[in-house]
């Protein structure tokens, strides 16, 4: 979602231009929650700093002083002030794009001296939040379509239609009853365009069989033509990138109040809770997948659930994020008649249950023990106790595939389960440092790593 080439460097006139300008899903909310980020790896080592808010930005969130988790050496500052931030894209002159799908705006953010130079780059549209360049072209993805644009020196040319007539809460077949209608969009290596297509609702079978199939990524041929599925039973997307290497990875917002799938005892009564609604085993399960999507791909959903228990289905059981598998969801899918959950490739790489995965992004060569690696703004849970807290995750790049979960940034959450702050989208500026939409705070951070 960055404007650098995956896996290559970004341009060296761009990165001068930087520097220069930058010298000079159904609980309520728990009662209590530990204050640090809970990364589902032993990640880098994490200090509290400050962050640092310019005079004229100090107004709530930031009217009171606020402390941030982050590695050690790094720095945060607030760089901008931005209602209801979402995803984000940096141009090929160096700024800033910041989508906002309840203003129907897409902000253009230009560096300067102190707070960057804010201007509306694209207005009128229909809950826009997708964004990504290809050269110098810029897609948009609206909640039922996705458009490219020439992008030139901080402005845009007429759209072209890339695909259209996407399921939106304006469908005829769903009458206004949509959960996900935000869409996602990145291109590939082959200008391929990917495009991600919510489930209806939290089980919403229906979706499997509808014209378009929702609960997919949509593949659009390089040149255009009609999308098509590329990947299913992706049940909300909204993480989507190409890697380093050319392939499609998704963070993938997973179901809620999954029943225990176990003919066992897991609550203590001795007595069977297959099928049962038990929220022990809902506050794991099923875990957030973050899978490489190739053609044809299975995530299983509504029918396959992702299954973190080193030990299946025991009370206690270890949590692993690792190449896991899927075991049958009780309440859709109970004898396999619908979907062979065996027969699945296991997720790559996971995160824990609820926590809310929203944009994703690679980055290159970050300091330190991190390198290359995958960056996920991470919500939050909403129906969780206690809460799983937001943060930035980073996944370090390995041979092809993605390690475990690490904290990069944290300390949006309090003691006590209240909440200043909820990342959505990192991503890499030509800078090198690692800028962070909030639409919670309405704010875009500046995370500056130590000096090499």
């Amino acid at each position: 979602m960055s404007h650098r080439t995956p896996g290559r460097p970004a341009a060296v006139a761009v990165a001068g231009a930087m520097a220069l300008l930058l010298a000079a899903c159904s609980s309520t909310a728990a009662t209590s929650a530990p204050p640090a980020p809970t990364s589902t790896g032993a990640g880098v080592a994490l200090v509290g700093a400050p962050l640092e808010v310019p005079d004229g930005l100090d107004v709530a969130p930031f009217d009171e002083p606020r402390e941030v988790q982050v590695p050690d050496g790094w720095s945060v500052s607030l760089w901008a002030r931005v209602d209801a931030a979402r995803l984000a894209a940096w141009t090929p002159d160096g700024r800033l794009l910041v989508s906002r799908p309840k203003q129907g705006d897409v902000v253009l953010l230009s560096p300067g001296e102190g707070e960057p130079a804010s201007t509306t780059l694209l207005s009128g549209l229909e809950q826009p939040h997708g964004l990504a360049f290809a050269g110098s072209t810029l897609y948009v993805a609206q909640s039922d379509r996705v458009d490219a644009y020439p992008y030139d020196a901080g402005r845009v040319g007429d759209p072209r239609p890339v695909a259209d007539g996407l399921p939106d809460a304006k469908s005829d077949d769903l009458r206004g009853a949509y959960a996900h209608a935000l869409k996602s969009v990145a291109v590939g290596e082959d200008g391929a365009v990917y495009v991600s297509v919510g489930s209806t609702g939290n089980v919403s079978e229906e979706d499997r069989s509808a014209d378009p199939e929702r609960a997919t990524v949509l593949r659009v041929p390089p040149g255009g033509g009609e999308p098509a599925v590329f990947a299913r039973g992706v049940r909300n997307g909204t993480g989507l990138a190409v890697g380093p290497d050319g392939s499609v990875w998704s963070a993938v917002n997973n179901r809620d109040n999954i029943a225990y799938p176990y003919d066992r005892a897991a609550d203590g009564d001795g007595g069977s809770d297959q099928g049962e609604v038990l929220d022990a085993y809902v506050a794991d399960h099923p875990l957030e997948p973050l899978a490489r999507l190739t053609q044809g791909r299975d995530l299983g959903w509504p029918y396959c659930n992702p299954d973190p228990d080193a030990e299946p289905g025991v009370p206690g059981s270890p949590l692993v994020y690792a190449d896991r598998p899927f075991v049958r969801d009780v309440q859709t899918n109970a004898d396999g008649a619908e979907l062979d959950c065996d027969a699945l490739a296991p997720v790559e790489q996971g995160m824990g249950a609820h926590s809310a995965p929203l944009g994703l992004s690679f980055a290159e060569d970050l300091p330190g023990p991190l390198g290359d690696g995958a960056l996920v703004g991470i919500h939050g849970s909403w129906n969780r106790q206690p809460p799983r807290p937001p943060e930035v995750a980073f996944f370090p790049w390995r041979d092809g595939g993605l390690g475990d979960q690490q904290t990069l940034l944290g300390g949006f959450q309090d003691a006590d389960g209240a909440r200043w702050g909820r990342p959505v989208m990192a991503v890499q500026g030509p800078d090198d440092a690692v800028y962070v939409t909030d639409d919670a705070a309405g704010a875009v951070y500046r995370m500056v790593p130590p000096a090499r």
